[in-house]
C-alpha cells in the first residue's frame, strides 16, 4: 500500500509539472506517462500472476494435505510395523526360552530313557536275557551311533519302554515263551520257560531237564535246579508244556532250597574240617570216658551216716577203745579207713592221731582228684587246636585267593566257613568239659570237706575223752 500511495503522489507531482507547460516538464509528463503505462502493465501482470498463483496454491495445498495424510499413514504403519516387530521380537525371545526348555526337557529324558536302558537289563530275569536282548542292544547303542539322527534314537529307546510294558502286561498273568536252559550236568538245551512273577519254570523240548531256572555266578545260560521229589519234576514238566495244571511252588524264592543244601551230615561237617579234627575228637573221648569213670567212682564214695558216727563218738567218750576200733572199722569208704586208723591210735598224743588221720585224708583227696587235670588240660587245649585249625585253614583259602583272585564270594566264604569247623568243635568240647571238671572237683571237695569235719570231731571226742577222768577227779 505504501508503494501505490508513493506511486499516486509522483503522478500528482508530474501532473501538476504539466500544468505548468515547461520543457522539464513535458519530459517528466512523459516519463510519468510511461511510468504509469509500465506500472498498470506491472499491476496487470501482478494480478495476473496473484491469479496464477491463487490456482496453483490449491492443488499444491491439496497436494500437500494428501501428502501429510500420506506422512502420517505411514507413520502409522511404521508404528504398526514396529509393534508388530517388537512382538515378534518377543516372540521369537519367548519361542527360544521354550526352545531351550525343550531341549532340558530333551536331555533330561535322553538320560531318563538312558538309565532305563541301562537298568532294564538287570531287572530282567536271566530267562528273558535273550528274548530282549536285540532291543536293549539297539536302545544301548544308539546315543553312541553318529550316523542315527535324534529321533531315530529316541524311536529306538521307546521301543524298548514299549517292550517294557507290554513284558509288564504279559506277566500279570505268566508268560510263557520259547528260552534255554543248563541242566546239572552243563549241558544247554532249548525248551519252554513259564515265568510266573520272579520264578521262572523251565522244561526241555527233549523233557530231560525241567525244574526252576535260576542265574548262576559266572553263567550267560539260566541254571536249571531240578527237585529231587521225581513227583515234583514230573508236575512241572506238564505244567510248562502243557501250559495249566498244579505246579510246586517255594514261597521262599529258592531260599529253603538253599538251606536244604547247605544241611549236611555230621560225618560231613566233621570231614571239613581237615586233619585237626581228630586230636581234637580224640580230647573229647578221653574227657567223656575220664568224666564217666570219675562220676562213678565219686557216686560210689558214701561218707558215714550221722547215727554210725554217734556209735563212734559215744565209744570214744565212754573210752572203750575196742568198741571204737570196731564201730571206727565197721565204717565204709575212704571216711571209715580215716576213722578206723585214728581209732587204731587212740592212745597216742593228739599231733599223732592228726597226723595218722591226716595222711588218709591226703590219699583220698589224691584219688579223688585223680583224672581231674586231665579233664582241665583237655578244656584248655580245645579251644587251641581250633584256633590252630582255623588259622590253617583261612591260610589255605588266602592261598586260593592269592591264586585264583576273590571273585567268587561264595568261594571265600565257604573256605573261612569250613575253617571254622575246627573251633566249633574246640568250643564244643571245652564247654563240657570246663563243666565236668567244675562239677567233679566241686563232689570231690565236697567228700574231703565231710572227712575234715569228722576228723576233727573224731580228735576233739577223743580229746574231751582224756579230760573226762580228771574234770570228775
Amino acid at each position: 500500500m505504501r508503494t501505490r500511495n508513493q506511486l499516486r503522489l509522483a503522478v500528482g507531482l508530474m501532473v501538476a509539472l504539466l500544468w505548468s507547460g515547461s520543457p522539464a516538464v513535458m519530459a517528466a509528463t512523459n516519463w510519468a506517462a510511461a511510468v504509469g503505462l509500465k506500472l498498470d502493465e506491472s499491476l496487470a501482470e501482478l494480478a495476473v500472476a496473484r491469479r496464477e498463483i491463487a490456482d496453483e496454491k490449491i492443488p499444491v495445498v491439496k497436494t500437500l494435505t494428501a501428502a501429510e495424510t500420506e506422512l502420517t499413514e505411514a507413520r502409522r504403519a511404521y508404528e504398526d510395523i514396529r509393534r508388530q516387530l517388537d512382538r515378534r521380537n518377543l516372540d521369537l525371545g519367548n519361542l527360544r526360552n521354550d526352545i531351550a526348555a525343550r531341549e532340558q526337557e530333551k536331555s533330561y529324558v535322553s538320560s531318563l530313557l538312558g538309565e532305563f536302558v541301562r537298568n532294564f537289563e538287570t531287572r530282567l530275569h536271566i530267562v528273558e536275557l535273550g528274548r530282549y536282548q536285540s532291543a536293549v542292544e539297539a536302545a544301548r547303542l544308539a546315543p553312541e551311533n553318529g550316523n542315527l539322527k535324534p529321533a531315530e534314537i529316541f524311536s529306538r529307546q521307546v521301543a524298548l519302554v514299549e517292550a517294557s510294558l507290554q513284558r509288564l502286561k504279559d506277566l500279570c498273568g505268566g508268560d510263557r515263551f520259547q528260552g534255554r536252559g543248563a541242566g546239572p550236568n552243563g549241558l544247554v538245551k532249548d525248551g519252554t520257560v513259564i515265568l510266573l512273577g520272579p520264578v521262572a519254570y523251565f522244561a526241555s523240548e527233549d523233557g530231560a531237564i525241567s525244574g526252576i531256572a535260576e542265574q548262576r555266578l559266572g553263567s550267560l545260560e539260566p541254571a536249571v535246579q531240578p527237585y529231587a521229589n521225581p513227583t515234583y519234576a514230573s508236575l512241572t514238566r506238564d505244567f510248562v508244556v502243557k501250559g495249566e495244571g498244579l505246579v510246586p511252588f517255594d514261597a521262599s524264592l529258592g531260599s529253603a532250597r538253599k538251606i536244604e543244601e547247605t544241611r549236611e551230615s555230621l560225618r560231613e561237617h566233621l570231614k571239613k574240617g581237615g586233619p585237626v579234627v581228630a586230636p581234637i575228637l580224640g580230647l573229647a573221648g578221653v574227657v567223656a570216658l575220664v568224666t564217666t569213670v570219675k562220676w562213678l567212682r565219686l557216686a560210689m564214695v558214701r561218707l558215714p551216716s550221722p547215727s554210725q558216727f554217734d556209735r563212734l563218738v559215744d565209744a570214744i567218750l565212754e573210752r572203750n577203745n575196742e568198741a571204737a576200733l570196731r564201730a571206727a572199722t565197721n565204717l565204709s569208704g575212704p571216711a571209715g579207713a580215716m576213722l578206723a586208723a585214728g581209732a587204731a591210735h587212740m592212745e597216742a598224743p593228739k599231733d599223732l592221731i592228726e597226723e595218722v588221720m591226716f595222711e588218709k585224708l591226703l590219699e583220698t583227696r589224691f584219688q579223688l582228684n585223680k583224672g581231674l587235670p586231665l579233664i582241665s588240660v583237655s578244656a584248655a587245649c580245645a579251644p587251641l587246636l581250633g584256633l590252630l585249625g582255623t588259622v590253617t585253614g583261612i591260610i589255605g583259602t588266602f592261598k586260593l585267593i592269592t591264586v585264583f583272585g576273590s571273585g567268587d564270594v561264595k568261594m571265600l566264604s565257604a573256605g573261612i566257613s569250613e575253617a571254622l569247623i575246627t573251633t566249633e568243635l574246640g568250643l564244643c568240647v571245652a564247654i563240657p568239659s570246663l563243666i565236668s571238671h567244675a562239677f567233679l572237683s566241686r563232689k570231690a571237695k565236697t567228700i574231703v570237706d565231710g572227712m575234715e569235719r569228722m576228723g576233727m570231731a573224731f580228735v576233739s571226742a577223743v580229746e574231751k575223752a582224756r579230760h573226762v577222768p580228771e574234770q570228775a577227779t
